[in-house]
């Protein structure tokens, strides 16, 4: 087949290919024309999920007729100033959007210049341009694309549902407001209610407020602040608690000069950052902006500009960690404050058929027989003597339920709720997790604080201690093992004692010296001394099992993390062990001094705050 040029029409459509991959594309593109045009109001529609319709309207600074003619040729741009293609500072630039869309749509674009008392518009279907005509318009300009791929309906069977083409469209618009509060939004997409982002400023506070605007209140709640420097490139944004996480990426709003992108380099900086408190399956909510020399970074790497290459990746990769980090660690503890809310919200007490008191012969007053002193109290326990009131048949038997939000969660008077004898001390309570008061089921810790009650999962808070601990150690010195009276042997697998075999020396480095011991078996002779008196044969069991998973294409470090996650799970304080107020309230104090000690190892929260306001609404006292 001889070469030949291709027509221009097709040339147009396959760069279309490259840039218009779905309406949301084109929604993108055409938005970010109107920002660089320093619109201060942006109005946008969209019907059908942008195949039908995609209308924007901006009050920029217009076009004048001759600029509406070069605005739909290939490669005419008002957004370079020389050839200089390292120094863009603007959204777009690549120069193809306006004829893309043109050459697969049926486009029209009105523009009026600021100053001037005319409007022009021109139109482009399937590639083939209108001459430029008067029509009416205020200042700023409309571009309207309707039947977006009619000229070419093999595309149209690769584009998802409506509803799914409408949410990958309003995400586009979500995350180009939140890259500019000092712009105004309106957004009405298909049926949803319409949207209106009020233009906010562009400080600090605007950007949270704009945040809270478009993510919701929620996300601003359970966020930290985040602002850090690394040579000449500065990190700022909200990055979201551990424990308020999604199950998968998409809530991660990444900027690199004003400009949204989902750059590998950046989500995986944000993994690592979050690796010693999330689980892998779980991702965090953050919002981060990316602020750098416009030299250090090229943004014409991919066609939809979504995509960026910095000059000094591993210095973006160190900025993004240690300011991530660091906001984690620092401060007291803090968790997601959506579980307690919820609670305050759907909590309604059910008491027309799990609280059936037996029934009592005369007339006495039976809410008294166990609240009172000389009654039963709900544990058993006898009470102080009093003149009147005796124990109510029956209340043990049938213990009251409160359905809180239609999970059945049982609150029976006779659970092993151990209280302190003596009030709390004063000091205690103005303390971040309070002072101990008791302990629910042998598992959770129930705290007072001045303002409300801190309840504490004592196995998931000292499971963390002992990883911090475990980490520090390693860090500082190594860790000091202990000699086994005994060597324990421990029988495996014999493909799980090959893996743990090959991997001896990491282990000795954490503190667990094993060495085999014939097929299928590995003999112990030393243990991490700060794991105490762990199942050390579960523990070896449960090292073997993962092994496979651990990637020797990772660094050592994160490998014995890995492990050391395992062995502090190992080694703290289990469900079911019953503790006195003193080593309640030693572990809160602990907690309050030990980074991250808001989630334990596998992103579970460790304790869950109630405001005495949101206990008062569970009581409609509110």
């Amino acid at each position: 087949m001889p070469l030949r040029l291709l027509p221009t029409t097709l040339v147009d459509r396959i760069a279309a290919g490259e840039v218009v991959e779905r309406p949301a594309a084109a929604l993108k593109e055409i938005v970010e024309n109107a920002l660089d045009a320093g619109a201060t109001r942006i109005e946008i529609i969209i019907d059908g999920g942008g195949r039908r319709l995609l209308r924007v309207t901006d009050d920029g600074c217009g076009m004048s007729a001759d600029e509406l003619a070069l605005a739909v040729e290939r490669h005419a741009t008002s957004k370079l100033d020389g050839e200089d293609l390292l120094s863009i500072a603007t959204l777009g630039f690549r120069g193809e959007a306006l004829p893309s869309i043109g050459s697969v749509a049926r486009l029209a674009i009105t523009s009026r210049p600021r100053g001037t008392d005319s409007a022009h518009e021109i139109r482009v279907e399937g590639g083939v341009k209108s001459p430029v005509r008067p029509a009416a318009l205020g200042t700023g300009t409309r571009v309207e694309v309707r039947d977006l791929f009619f000229a070419t309906p093999a595309r149209l069977k690769f584009l998802k549902s409506e509803r799914a083409e409408t949410a990958a469209a309003v995400d586009a618009v979500k995350r180009l407001a939140l890259a500019r509060p000092e712009v105004g939004f309106t957004l009405v997409a298909d049926e949803r209610a319409p949207l209106t982002w009020a233009a906010r400023g562009e400080d600090a506070a605007g950007r949270r407020a704009r945040i809270a605007d478009v993510l919701g209140r929620e996300v601003g709640a359970n966020a930290l602040d985040i602002d850090g420097r690394r040579e000449g490139a500065r990190l700022t944004g909200l990055a979201g608690l551990p424990t308020y996480s999604k199950a998968n990426s998409l809530s991660q709003y990444l900027f690199v000069n004003g400009r949204p992108v989902r750059d590998k380099v950046l989500i995986g900086a944000i993994r690592a950052a979050y690796a010693d408190l999330l689980p892998s399956d779980r991702h965090p909510v953050t919002a981060l902006f990316l602020d750098l020399d416009p030299r250090e970074v090229d943004v014409n790497v991919h066609p939809a500009k979504t995509e960026v290459r910095f000059r000094d990746p591993g210095l973006i990769r160190a900025l993004i960690v240690r300011t991530l980090s660091d906001a984690l660690t620092a401060g007291v503890p803090r968790t997601a404050s959506t579980a307690a809310g919820r609670l305050a919200q759907f909590a309604r007490p059910d008491l027309s058929s799990s609280f059936r008191p037996a029934p009592y012969p005369g007339n006495h007053d039976w809410t008294r027989s166990w609240a009172a002193p000389g009654g039963t109290a709900p544990d058993g326990a006898a009470a102080e003597p009093a003149d009147s009131g005796h124990e109510m048949p029956g209340l043990r038997e049938a213990p009251a339920r409160f359905d809180f939000g239609g999970l059945g969660l049982a609150l029976a008077p006779g659970a092993d709720a151990r209280a302190a004898a003596t009030p709390a001390d004063p000091d205690l309570m103005e303390r971040p997790l309070g002072a101990a008061r008791a302990q629910l089921h042998e598992t959770y810790i129930i705290a007072q604080t001045r303002d409300g009650v801190v309840v504490v999962d004592q196995h998931a808070a000292h499971e963390r201690i002992v990883y911090e601990r475990l980490k520090a150690a390693m860090e500082r010195d190594g860790l000091n093992r202990q000699l086994l009276l005994v060597p324990l042997v421990v029988e495996l697998d014999p493909s799980d004692a090959a893996r743990l075999g090959e991997r001896v020396e990491a282990l000795a480095g954490l503190g667990l010296v094993i060495e085999p011991f014939g097929p299928g078996a590995v003999l112990v002779r030393e243990v991490p001394a700060l794991i105490g008196e762990a199942d050390v044969s579960a523990l070896v069991r449960e090292l073997a099992e993962h092994a496979a998973e651990w990637d020797d294409a990772l660094p050592l470090e994160r490998r014995l993390l890995h492990i050391a996650a395992t062995m502090a799970c190992h080694g703290s304080v289990r469900a079911g062990r019953r503790l006195r107020v003193e080593e309640m309230n030693a572990l809160l104090r602990d907690m309050e001094q030990t980074p991250n000690a808001a989630q334990c190892n596998h992103g579970r929260p460790t304790f869950v705050t109630l405001a005495l306001a949101d206990i008062e609404r569970l009581f409609a006292r509110r």
